[in-house]
């Protein structure tokens, strides 16, 4: 499927961005060649293969939970780049 350089600005209009006449004509030119890969795709008989969430066999990989000592209030805040009174301070973000 061939996009039109009017389809590919109203795509950019939609994603809110702000393309030079050449872009246009390079994402033209690369949406393009995706839309017909897609279309390859499309062509292939899949009828005979089953639908998969995953290929890969699913397995818990998380670690056994164990308690162990907490690290020192020291040690947590020493990258902090602001601290008050023990706790990491930050710059408000409420109106």
């Amino acid at each position: 499927m061939k996009l039109t350089r009017e389809q590919v600005a109203h795509i950019a209009e939609l994603a809110r961005l702000s393309l030079t006449d050449q872009e246009v004509a390079l994402y033209q030119e690369q949406l393009s060649a995706v839309l017909e890969y897609a279309e390859r795709l499309q062509a292939l008989d899949t009828e005979t293969i089953p639908p998969t969430a995953t290929v890969l066999p699913v397995r818990n990989v998380m670690r056994a939970d164990e308690s162990r000592p907490a690290m020192a209030r020291e040690d947590i805040l020493a990258n902090a780049p602001e601290t008050q009174d023990g706790c990491f301070r930050v710059q408000a973000v409420l109106e």
